[in-house]
């Protein structure tokens, strides 16, 4: 139950330009609604903001008036942070413009971006900023929380492209952040989440890519065993910087029009490879799978960059209900192979997955303590389990096969940590391992100097010191 008896809602309005909206006014549950059907919350006013002003307004009413505040971006993060209950919440969706400077290889970005959106603006240009795998997701909260995708290994995290942020702070001011303005803040930016501010413009690097890269879907039946998904380890582990792939252990054969349709639904495993050298190049990296393993199907092609980042869209629908576990590990052992794959077949919903995503070449040729990003600068592969399905019922058992996949692989991972941007509950002794003791105590020093009150909460959250 909502109410906004404790304070004026038409004084908000007079205060920002963008909408106001409150319980049973038209786009209230439009504005409401996030990826993750799960998540059913009901903020007592949505401030739908157009500029940083509006920003800094809809920050400075809620703290005058005590209300919680959650922070809505891309809206995309399984944990639903991005939405509250009987609070304000703050949405950036109406931010969307992307300015890109070719010359500089700059792109400068407003916060309810999406990854799709800021693709399709650099690709004009034959330029892009590394960013994650699914366009739906905003730019947002990716960079933040560290940000990884196709192009990790030639030019590292989306936030290790960074160059500059303009952020609201708590008491609603407005400053820069770059290595020359506020950079303790800026480092913390990069890796830190939410904690620090509302960012309301981000500008980063951008690398010439495309228009045209290759792609590559092999695809193996349960049936064919585990020798495939060593096969694929082994091919993952000596991947060169200049190509990025998902090993999907436990998945279902989608439904496509270049799956053979007797193959479709089928349980197996795949490898998703995105090349960004020749063909040729992109040959030879698959060769010992096609000799060694033949798969059951495979779409081997160039492709558009804009369509390979599209390409895992359909599994990953908004509305579906979800919960995931991560964690790293530092090697492929066939130990942790194993547990993926017997885990595998305990999934109920077919939409479930698990999948390993490698960390290398650029990656790891940032300092350990350059920027706040939650993992270690070594080469090592991130295991996330997926719990999905669109019945209520179903994703019950779905999130109980999560869990009990995720203790199984816990001894063998690196470090009690996880990527921060795939984890659906803030535990706060993870959030610490994340970060490692060092940079945990920089960060709540930090948290304790822009946020004291935490008043940006809603978070992977860093307690101020």
């Amino acid at each position: 139950m909502t109410s906004t008896a404790r304070f004026d809602v038409d004084a908000l309005r007079a205060r920002i330009g963008g909408a106001v909206l409150v319980p049973g006014e038209a786009g209230y549950d439009d504005a409401r609604t996030v990826w993750n059907g799960t998540i059913d919350r009901r903020p007592a006013v949505i401030a739908r903001c157009r500029t940083t002003a509006d920003v800094a307004a809809a920050v400075d009413f809620g703290r005058e008036k005590g209300l919680e505040i959650a922070v809505r971006g891309g809206a995309h993060g399984i944990s639903g942070n991005a939405v509250c209950d009987d609070g304000l919440m703050i949405d950036l969706s109406p931010m969307r413009s992307v300015t890109v400077d070719p010359e500089r290889r700059r792109a400068v970005v407003e916060p309810g971006v999406k990854l799709g959106e800021l693709d399709a603006a650099t690709q004009e240009h034959g330029l892009a900023v590394p960013v994650g795998t699914v366009s739906d997701t905003g730019v947002a909260g990716l960079a933040l929380g560290g940000g990884m995708g196709y192009l990790t290994g030639l030019h590292g995290l989306t936030a290790d492209n960074l160059v500059r942020a303009q952020v609201v702070l708590a008491d609603s001011s407005t400053v820069e952040a770059s290595v020359d303005e506020h950079p303790d803040l800026f480092w913390a930016l990069r890796g830190g989440g939410g904690n620090f501010g509302v960012v309301t413009s981000f500008e980063f690097r951008l690398h010439p890519v495309g228009p045209e890269v290759q792609f590559a879907l092999l695809f193996w039946h349960h049936d064919a065993g585990i020798a495939p998904v060593r096969a694929c380890r082994d091919v993952v582990v000596r991947l060169p910087d200049q190509a990025g792939c998902f090993l999907v252990i436990g998945m279902n054969a989608p439904s496509a029009p270049f799956v053979p349709e007797e193959h479709h639904s089928a349980p197996g495993n795949a490898l998703i490879l995105v090349s960004f050298g020749t063909a040729e190049e992109h040959a030879q990296i698959l060769a010992p799978l096609h000799r060694d393993v033949p798969p059951l199907f495979e779409l081997v092609t160039p492709m558009p960059y804009t369509g390979v980042q599209q390409a895992l869209d359909d599994g990953f629908p908004p509305g579906v209900r979800a919960y995931e576990k991560s964690l790293y590990l530092d090697e492929l052992s066939d130990d942790a192979l194993d547990v993926l794959a017997d885990r595998g077949t305990g999934r109920t919903s077919p939409m479930s997955l698990s999948f390993l995503f490698p960390l290398i070449g650029a990656y790891t040729r940032v300092g350990e303590g350059d920027t706040a990003f939650g993992g270690p600068r070594r080469v090592q592969y991130v295991a996330n389990i997926v719990g999905m399905s669109h019945d209520p019922a179903e994703l019950a058992t779905e999130r109980s096969w999560v869990r009990d996949t995720w203790e199984a692989l816990r001894p063998l991972a690196g470090m009690s940590g996880a990527y921060v941007n795939y984890m659906a509950e803030a535990e706060q002794d993870r959030i610490r391992a994340s970060y490692g003791a060092t940079k945990y105590e920089r960060l709540t020093e930090i948290k304790g100097r822009y946020d004291p009150a935490n008043l940006f909460h809603r978070n992977i959250n860093i307690k101020p010191a």
